[in-house]
């Protein structure tokens, strides 16, 4: 199953790092935080990677073109042109990176990657959030669903968009104001099927606004809760905080 990870959006909240480097470049200790999401998703043997770009993908592509020089030790020919790789800490990834236009909103790059995708599900997450989510869990409770999409459901955070769940999981809409203390968000961490792909049309199409909206309404999408870490990396505290743990030692998201 292929990890498609969003990597595209201006990351306007966090301009004092962002005017240089896309949000997914930014980063946590001495790695971007998109680092940190793939190594989320390898410790469960996901290696196959989608990353759609946009706002300065160039960065992207040249780190992980020279991914191998950061962790290893190098001897190079300069007369000859050759550079060998001693003792090859790299991992075990391969990645398709995807140039899905600048101002391309999540839903039409998304629709941009179906091509790599194909007739097969697939998960799905934002560049720029970190979690302790069990991916086995949230593919298992997929499975059972038989839904085309769930989400990740975690704890009310004022600044983000409110779910409607019925009491069995699925999802029945979206909230304007939380109904009570209990409200879940939209934590990203999906898992979709590629009939999602028949809902998404044009550069501007929002994912999380029309597709996902008929995809509730129609009852095809459901939810797993979860109830440990989650932190999107939105603002420059955000990313001090994130830091922080890191440098720390107690990241709760490192579980590899």
């Amino acid at each position: 199953m292929k990890v498609v990870i969003l990597a595209g959006g201006f990351g306007t909240r966090l301009s004092e790092e962002t005017k240089n480097l896309p949000k997914p470049m930014v980063k946590i200790g001495d790695k971007p935080i998109l680092w940190h999401i793939m190594k989320i998703y390898s410790q469960y043997g996901y290696n196959d990677f989608v990353i759609c770009l946009g706002y300065k993908s160039a960065e992207i592509k040249k780190w992980f073109m020279n991914y191998f020089m950061f962790d290893n030790d190098l001897t190079i020919d300069v007369r000859n042109n050759k550079i060998e790789v001693h003792d090859n800490k790299t991992e075990p990834w391969k990645v398709t990176l995807v140039e899905t236009g600048l101002n391309t909103q999540t839903g039409g790059r998304i629709k941009k990657i179906q091509k790599y995708i194909g007739n097969e599900p697939f998960l799905l997450t934002y560049g720029d959030g970190v979690s302790d989510v069990c991916i086995p869990k949230l593919v298992e409770l997929h499975i059972k669903s038989a839904k085309l999409l769930t989400v990740t459901a975690y704890k009310h955070l004022e600044r983000w968009g409110l779910l409607d769940i019925a009491e069995n999981g699925d999802v029945r809409g979206f909230l304007e104001k939380p109904s009570d203390s209990k409200t879940l968000i939209n934590g990203g961490f999906f898992v979709c099927q590629p009939e999602i792909f028949d809902y998404l049309e044009g550069d501007d199409c929002v994912f999380e606004r029309e597709p996902m909206e008929d995809l509730a309404k129609e009852g095809k999408m459901t939810s797993y809760t979860h109830t440990g870490y989650w932190q999107c990396m939105d603002t420059l505290k955000d990313n001090i905080e994130l830091n922080s743990l890191w440098n720390s030692g107690k990241a709760p998201w490192k579980n590899w």
